[in-house]
């Protein structure tokens, strides 16, 4: 059985509450599974490991479940070690569109009557 792997929560709770300093809970709600993350600085000497391991992965943008996902942690353990850099200006967060975005689309009689012209014509 040593060759199976283990889940997010088989994960040692010790090791987890070292990661996060013993938040439970990230310190902004900036991040969620599909926010996208960018590095906006190489990693220092000195950083933890995940932090080091975060910045590197994200010199493109990356969704925050693929970060948890590579990281091996819990989404919620990569939120906060997240806010943490958001924090410290190491990275920023860009969610994708927004539902006020939406407002910006035709109204649905609009595409009715676009649908219902297309119709027509085949």
């Amino acid at each position: 059985m040593s060759g199976l792997k283990r889940s997010h929560r088989d994960e040692d709770p010790d090791r987890l509450y070292t990661l996060t300093g013993g938040r439970s809970r990230p310190s902004s709600d900036d991040f969620d599974l599909v926010t996208l993350v960018v590095s906006e600085c190489e990693p220092a000497a000195g950083m933890q490991k995940e932090h080091v391991a975060i910045l590197r992965m994200c010199r493109f943008p990356t969704a925050v479940v693929e970060i948890a996902a590579e990281l091996k942690l819990p989404v919620s353990i990569t939120k906060i070690l997240l806010a943490d850099l958001l924090v410290a200006g190491k990275v920023t967060a860009r969610h994708p569109r927004s539902a006020s975005t939406r407002s910006a689309l035709p109204d649905s009689d609009t595409l009715e009557r676009l649908l219902v012209g297309l119709r027509r014509r085949l």
